[in-house]
């Protein structure tokens, strides 16, 4: 992965996307003094079946900022588009595009937006949406006539935007060594307990150093048989 950057921002669409693939490479980033800002779609309010909405928005944004801060993450912000219907159109990317331009990153982050994870488990709308517009956003955010109100609002074009790296791809380019970011990232998952206890009865920690661990012994067998976390990196 390139390293001559200073500002990343990563755009997902669920509290926990960043920590089941890449908190560990963020976790290195951060270690090495570079600036890594959240920004996701939804508070997760959908995502925990025994938990209304109204209860489980909160609590997923509480643990969304606590896994942030263990890999070294400050600023952490939602955009409140409704989980598991986000729409993919205008809306989010002029979302997106503001953000973009408000963190000013030289690297934007986010998640796989094709179909599939590996030509085998289908991905979910909210992943492809935003995946999608995030690609879109990048570019938009550089254009002073696309979305003239964000300039209105104070947030002038920004064309830093060097690369944009997916997370979770089916065809990954570029890898970033997990060893040293591993045990944050197992911590940074950890913290959000109410929504893995909800998906499985296995014991916490063991589920989440099983996952992650195995994500990343079996992704760096194609990048020098290193713990890895892949990323399909598109150039602007």
């Amino acid at each position: 992965m390139p390293d001559d950057w200073q500002r990343a921002l990563a755009v997902v669409a669920h509290p926990d996307d960043l920590e089941y693939g890449c908190a560990a490479a963020i976790a290195s980033w951060t270690d090495a003094g570079r600036e890594v800002s959240y920004v996701l779609a939804t508070r997760g309010e959908a995502g925990i079946d025994t938990l209304e909405p109204a209860q489980c928005g909160p609590l997923r944004e509480l643990e969304q900022r606590a896994s942030a801060a263990v890999v070294g993450v400050s600023e952490v912000a939602f955009l409140d588009h409704a989980d598991g219907v986000i729409e993919y159109g205008p809306a989010l990317r002029r979302d997106i595009a503001a953000a973009v331009r408000r963190y000013r990153p030289e690297l934007v982050i986010t998640l796989n937006h094709r179909d599939t994870w590996g030509g085998t488990y289908w991905n979910t709308p909210d992943h492809v949406a935003v995946g999608r517009a995030t690609l879109d956003a990048a570019g938009d955010a550089g254009n002073r006539w696309i979305f003239p109100e964000l300039v209105e609002q104070g947030l002038e074009p920004w064309n830093g935007v060097r690369w944009v790296a997916v997370a979770g791809s089916n065809a990954p380019t570029h890898a970033v060594d997990a060893t040293a970011g591993m045990e944050r990232a197992i911590r940074s998952l950890l913290e959000h307990r109410a929504y893995i206890e909800a998906l499985t009865d296995e014991e916490p920690e063991a589920y989440a150093r099983g996952l992650l661990t195995g994500f990343a012994e079996e992704t760096g067998k194609r990048f020098g048989n290193r713990p890895a976390v892949a990323f399909e990196l598109f150039s602007r």
